[in-house]
């Protein structure tokens, strides 16, 4: 397996990312522990949750899974902050009061000393930015973190945090997690230069679109049983990303899938693994049978023209349906 450097940071990352968000949800804690245990057998390193998933049940069976193959020195764990966990105006957000306090109790539910990557889940302009930054900061010192990260940030909003960074002489951002998959290419505009430009890892999430490129959703079957938008067709984003110009492409990007004979999910999984910038999309198996078709992706050699006919299709810096959620607008940081 070719490894990536995560940034400038000088460790070593596989391809793909293990995403746990589904572990103790959808997915019972024996088949989590199981699918785990395949994905570092493939040789994954790099493990992605938050404390957020299942109100903290995902970091509890991530946890345990790593606790039970006895594997946690040998992989990248990384988790997140800022979604609201709890009743209550402080249970959520980038404060130094709220970040220290899911941390400790991240910690607990991992079983583990440290974290490998500390991400914040979503932007926060209502809470100054080195706030944030000296609490992390703190965090980085004690030995508790050793890297941090972002989601879903805009590019001016990680250079912010640079700048911060420079200016009180804190540890800065090294990764990025941002929506980034054939039917959502606007993070090519702005995000994926600075972070080329600044030595930022892209981590994409969401690179099958939340199941849209898995192919199962057609103009003849738009609602599979048991799918995410069969489960949830009346919540907003979903009805917003349920759309006929997603079968239409659908429909185009299935022939270079056979031609390659491989299915639609690793066509699309190793389109963004090869994008500039990209270091490693994370994938979120529910079952070990998408962990099985998913990882079969690191085969998939695509050509020049595979590139070009995607383009095409969805043209460079394009969105189909819409993922990136980055904050725009005012931004009341007093630094």
């Amino acid at each position: 397996m070719d490894y990536k450097f995560l940034g400038r940071t000088g460790v070593e990352v596989s391809p793909l990312a293990l995403g746990c968000m589904m572990f103790g949800d959808r997915t019972a804690p024996e088949d989590s522990y199981a699918i785990i245990d395949r994905a570092l057998d493939a040789g994954l390193n790099f493990l992605d949750t938050s404390n957020s998933y299942g109100r903290g049940r995902s970091e509890e069976v991530t946890g345990e899974g790593l606790a039970r193959n006895g594997r946690r020195n040998q992989v990248v764990l990384a988790t997140k902050y800022y979604i609201r966990v709890g009743e209550g105006p402080n249970m959520m957000g980038s404060s130094r009061r709220f970040i220290i306090e899911q941390c400790e109790k991240s910690l607990r539910r991992l079983k583990t000393d440290w974290i490998d990557i500390y991400q914040q889940h979503r932007p926060n302009p209502g809470t100054a930015i080195d706030e944030t930054l000296r609490a992390l900061d703190d965090l980085v010192t004690s030995g508790k973190v050793r890297y941090i990260g972002t989601s879903t940030f805009a590019a001016w909003q990680v250079v912010e945090a640079l700048w911060a960074s420079e200016r009180h002489h804190l540890n800065r951002f090294v990764t990025e997690q941002p929506p980034y998959n054939i039917f959502e290419r606007r993070i090519e505009r702005e995000l994926i230069p600075m972070a080329q430009t600044y030595g930022i890892a892209i981590l994409p999430w969401s690179p099958l679109a939340a199941g849209l490129l898995t192919g199962k959703y057609t103009h003849e079957n738009p609602s599979p049983e048991d799918s995410r938008y069969a489960r949830w067709p009346g919540r907003p984003l979903e009805r917003a990303r349920w759309v006929n110009p997603v079968y239409d492409a659908v429909e185009q990007l299935k022939p270079l899938a056979e031609k390659h004979g491989v299915t639609l999910s690793q066509f699309a999984l190793a389109w963004v693994m090869h994008q500039p910038g990209v270091t490693s999309p994370i994938i979120g198996p529910r079952t070990m049978e998408q962990l099985e078709d998913n990882l079969k992706a690191l085969e998939v050699k695509l050509t020049e023209d595979d590139f070009k006919t995607v383009d095409r299709i969805v043209p460079r810096g394009s969105v189909v349906v819409p993922y990136y959620e980055a904050a725009f607008g005012p931004h009341p940081h007093r630094i």
